[in-house]
């Protein structure tokens, strides 16, 4: 059996499992530095270690390298991949090029317990929770792809395949790692975390003293609009969930993003925009208007750009900050609520604790 995946591990623990060897503190830094900010995908590369060392640690653990089992590309320089878990499960990541950024979408999730009606991810179902190395390897994936052209990862967006708090511990882990000033060193305000409104997620999110932002999916102005589109809408109406979006916005000083996918016949009346606006105003809040890519069997369509656009000067002109996200990667199904495993095995029964 393959030993406990290194990337799993925080660098405390890393600390800890290391002085269990009898091995000074600096020779744990060392590791986590292969690890992190070379990027090494074998044990025999952390070439300062004694070779005893090295032994040991290829015997003990595994540097988890997801395979690639399938790859597109657009035009425009966004790639998706299909990695290949140790499980043989599945799950898509995107590496997203423009301008001087390269920002990666990770997944948190195989499938996603939602079930959002307009996500083709909902559709899978939920399969089960990502644990911290099969986060992050999404990470280095593209990092070291983009070593190898001479740039490096500059950004982390939480938004792939899943909802990230209700994966709260694997998920918060992953970014500490990513974070962490003696490995990748990736700033936590260049780190995005996407959530349908999990509201104990957010609130302990408030607490963790870390700048990340945060970007809430609303997708309706009222509650009974959204219990159709976000099943948990169910179990924390818009009033909590923004209740929580301003302890964060208090907590951090950082502005909310609010992800507002427009549906064609929907939830793009300027009504809704007037609703929407009525709710937000005042706040420390940003919306990001983002007309629905389609999949494959989800029977919705976007709204003409003349809507999508009166929409958006309804809420500038109601004082709420918006703009429209074009959504990159359409082409090749890795836009906003496009992400998608055909092959994934479910289990029995979907957890939805938080």
């Amino acid at each position: 059996m393959p030993g406990p995946n290194l990337l799993d591990l925080s660098l405390s623990e890393l600390l800890q499992a290391l002085a269990a060897w009898g091995e000074a503190p600096f020779r744990a830094r060392q590791v986590w530095e292969w690890a992190w900010r070379h990027l090494a995908t074998k044990f025999d590369q952390m070439t300062n270690l004694p070779a005893g060392l090295r032994a040991r640690l290829a015997e003990s653990f595994t540097i988890g390298l997801p395979a690639v089992t399938a790859r597109q590309a657009d035009d425009l320089g966004t790639e998706k991949v299909l990695l290949s878990l140790a499980d043989g499960q599945g799950v898509e990541a995107v590496l997203l090029r423009g301008g001087d950024r390269r920002t990666v979408c990770v997944s948190t999730q195989v499938g996603c317990p939602v079930g959002c009606p307009f996500c083709a991810t909902g559709a899978m179902g939920f399969v089960r929770n990502l644990t911290p190395g099969e986060i992050t390897a999404q990470v280095l994936h593209f990092a070291r792809e983009l070593r190898e052209a001479g740039e490096h990862v500059t950004h982390v967006v939480v938004m792939g395949m899943g909802e990230p708090l209700l994966n709260y511990d694997s998920t918060l882990k992953a970014i500490h790692n990513l974070n962490e000033g003696r490995g990748f060193r990736l700033g936590a305000r260049r780190i995005t975390v996407s959530t349908v409104g999990v509201v104990p997620g957010i609130l302990r999110l408030a607490k963790e003293d870390l700048q990340v932002n945060l970007a809430i999916s609303l997708h309706a102005p009222d509650d009974a609009l959204r219990r159709k589109l976000v099943p948990l809408g169910e179990r924390w109406p818009i009033a909590e969930v923004l209740a929580a979006a301003d302890r964060y916005a208090h907590a951090t000083g950082r502005r909310v993003s609010y992800e507002y996918v427009l549906l064609a016949g929907v939830n793009d009346h300027l009504d809704d925009a007037r609703a929407l606006a009525a709710l937000l105003r005042g706040r420390l809040a940003h919306v990001n208007l983002i007309p629905f890519n389609p999949s494959p069997g989800l029977p919705f369509r976007a709204p003409a750009a003349g809507t999508v656009d009166a929409f958006r000067r309804a809420l500038v002109e109601s004082g709420v900050d918006a703009t429209v996200r074009r959504s990159r990667g359409v082409a090749i199904q890795a836009g906003c609520g496009q992400l998608r495993v055909s092959s994934a095995r479910r289990p029995d029964s979907p957890h939805l604790s938080t």
